[in-house]
């Protein structure tokens, strides 16, 4: 059996840890430079607050609505649930982590116990030590627990665990699913599918498999459709790491000149560099990409992608910068105002062994720069993300004497809330003026 932990609305939860005066009450988390609504709680979603509306349209749309909005602080929703991994790692006998949100477990081996009680148990046990609320949802594959989280989050009476383990509760379930929320099938397919006929997940899943095959031709549709069927048939987490990771934002304003493009460039390439020492990879391709506003039709629009091979793969954060500033020089052009830029790392490997060219770096200067990107991955962890940076990362702006003024950060976050957790800085606070009246 597999299961699935969900956290509940994340982003939202997350702020709510720290403001338990926001439970019950319609909460919204902005998009990088508070751009739009990319996570809502409940509440809100009851007023009709949809998912991506324009954070400078709630005012107008609710205006009494009294909704709290925060910037996006992915430091905070890390770390918390960070926390969630690791009881999750004591409670099961194994898991992969599939997203910030979401955790598959393996319940190998766990037959003797009442699944449907440990997962209420789990639940209540992340609620009490962390503060968030999970979902849980037990089947006998990735994508049916996929499918019975759904309803351990949306039907109170399943308490937050629901398992899908005979014959009747998988044809139940998936009478009720949706076909276009089913996971791997995704929105392009799900709209080809209900225009076949196919609303619900049991309605493809009733479906041969020989029309699978001559419709869709696509292996990772074959394998929802065979799991829908009970089949356990998507690969394990060994098979599942990324095989390329793309980091990429929207700029607050325009930018022209080549300096605070580059500067940007560079952030989105470290991030990729860490994403790559997350899951233990390498990567031999970097690739940058920048665009106008095609929103602008009074200006220019240019769009650009290149691409730089390393002559040993890496993740160390100075190679994949060094390449990436390398492949914006071939693609910048002077006179247009550019709204967004892009760092793709491809051909991603396991990152041992690794073949080492005769005319990339030596394997000293490799192992140097391995343990440079673990001090710096160390103290970040422990002070608080971007605490150390390279030079290339860092933004500056002139001031009025004609000098230059370092900066740490140009995303837009008026509404960002503290790091308690991971910052000195952000300690709570008590009242001293408090006193306990008995």
């Amino acid at each position: 059996m597999y299961g699935i932990i969900d956290c509940d609305n994340c982003y939202v939860s997350c702020e709510r840890v720290f403001r338990p005066d926001l439970e019950g009450k319609p909460v919204v988390v902005l998009s990088n430079n508070d751009g739009c609504v990319v996570a809502r709680s409940n509440e809100a979603k009851a007023l009709g607050v949809e998912e991506g509306t324009p954070y400078f349209q709630l005012s107008q749309l609710f205006p009494h609505a009294g909704i709290t909005a925060f910037s996006s602080n992915y430091e905070l929703y890390g770390e918390l649930t960070g926390r969630i991994i690791d009881i999750i790692r004591a409670e099961a006998p194994a898991y992969f982590r599939y997203s910030i949100d979401e955790c598959f477990v393996y319940l190998k081996g766990m037959d003797h116990i009442p699944l449907k009680t440990w997962g209420e148990h789990l639940h209540q046990k992340v609620k009490r030590w962390v503060g968030m609320p999970v979902s849980i949802g037990i089947a006998p594959n990735k994508t049916l627990a996929k499918v019975a989280s759904h309803f351990a989050k949306k039907i109170p009476g399943y308490k937050h665990c629901c398992v899908i383990d005979n014959e009747e509760k998988r044809i139940k379930a998936l009478q009720l699913y949706p076909i276009g929320k089913v996971w791997g099938i995704g929105r392009k397919y799900g709209a080809r599918l209900e225009a076949m006929g196919v609303k619900t997940a049991y309605d493809f899943a009733s479906h041969h498999g020989d029309w699978v095959r001559a419709t869709f031709n696509n292996i990772v549709i074959y394998r929802t459709w065979a799991e829908l069927n009970g089949e356990d048939c998507v690969p394990n987490e060994e098979y599942a790491k990324k095989k390329s990771i793309c980091t990429s934002r929207s700029f607050n304003g325009m930018i022209t000149d080549m300096e605070s493009l580059c500067t940007h460039v560079s952030n989105y390439a470290a991030r990729c560099a860490e994403k790559l020492r997350a899951q233990q990879t390498v990567a031999s391709m970097v690739g940058v990409f920048i665009n106008t506003n095609r929103f602008r039709e009074d200006l220019g629009q240019y769009w650009n992608f290149n691409e730089v091979r390393l002559l040993t793969p890496s993740n160390a954060t100075v190679t994949i910068v060094q390449a990436a500033k390398e492949a914006l020089k071939h693609i910048y052009r002077q006179g247009y105002h550019y709204k967004k830029a892009g760092v793709v790392v491809m051909d991603i490997r396991n990152e041992s062994p690794i073949q080492h060219d005769l005319f990339g770096i030596t394997p000293e200067q490799y192992l140097k720069l391995h343990r440079i990107d673990e001090a710096i991955d160390r103290i970040n962890r422990i002070h608080g993300t971007e605490t150390v940076v390279l030079g290339a990362q860092q933004y500056t702006r002139k001031q009025g004497n004609g000098k230059a003024d370092v900066f740490a950060n140009a995303i837009k976050h008026d509404f960002r809330s503290p790091n308690p957790t991971t910052r000195w800085s952000d300690l709570m606070k008590l009242n001293r003026g408090a006193t306990n009246k008995r």
